[in-house]
């Protein structure tokens, strides 16, 4: 009989110990939570790093204007760090002309259609954007002034082919229309010219594709020089966005 019950008693202890052990495994899972998945928490990591991560800027450079025109523009800068666009805020370039209601120039455009045309990067041309955005319509389109102004220059450049170069009223801004079959009738050099009168024709006069006929656009404010082939450019999407 001595000899069952130790048996009994030493066979007793070591499940004694065991569920004394599974308590206390039990209690700190319950206080701490468990350990977390080890993947979850490297995933979030890597989301984490990834979107602090900023590609380096590389310097734009007007598309059709790039005999002229070159250097870091504050507005794509911004655009690459994800900021808000430099001119939106109240009585910035941007929203001054937000205010003016301005005229798209080629009628029946969707102004949705252009959105990221700006920052687009340009094939073999350097790294460079945009800063523009092209308008695709039939050759010999009418393309109309986006608002009353003066006509600073009518230049013809390898890039950007016959362009005019438009002055705002207040000659803090210029409007560039290039790539055009054609000039309109009599249009010359200091011309003051009203709110949609034509100022040219759609076409792929420059380096634009033969079979692409388009307007390239673009927007710049002008720098305290008021030189008109030169300023920092604006996106047209932001401009017309409503």
């Amino acid at each position: 009989m001595k000899t069952k019950t130790s048996g009994r008693a030493i066979s007793i202890a070591p499940m004694a110990a065991c569920f004394a052990a599974g308590m206390a495994a039990g209690w700190w899972l319950h206080a701490s939570g468990g350990p977390r998945p080890a993947g979850n928490r490297v995933a979030i990591e890597r989301t984490a790093v990834g979107t602090s991560v900023v590609s380096p800027v590389t310097p734009p450079h007007h598309d059709s204007r790039h005999d002229t025109v070159s250097g870091m523009s504050v507005s794509t800068a911004t655009a690459a760090i994800g900021a808000p666009p430099r001119g939106v805020e109240p009585g910035g370039a941007i929203d001054v002309l937000r205010q003016r209601r301005l005229r798209v120039p080629i009628e029946g455009v969707n102004v949705d259609a252009l959105k990221g045309a700006f920052t687009e990067p340009r094939a073999g041309d350097g790294g460079h954007t945009h800063e523009a955005v092209d308008l695709l319509a039939p050759r010999g389109t009418p393309v109309q002034a986006i608002e009353a102004g003066t006509i600073a220059k009518l230049f013809d450049s390898r890039a950007g082919g016959h362009t005019v170069y438009q002055l705002d009223p207040t000659e803090r801004f210029a409007y560039y229309y290039a790539h055009l079959d054609r000039y309109a009738d009599g249009l010359h050099d200091g011309q003051r010219i009203s709110a949609g009168e034509v100022i040219g024709y759609v076409g792929t006069t420059g380096n634009a594709p033969p079979g692409t006929p388009h307007l390239h656009f673009a927007i710049f404010e002008l720098g305290p020089e008021k030189r008109w082939w030169k300023g920092d450019p604006l996106d047209p999407y932001l401009v017309y966005k409503r």
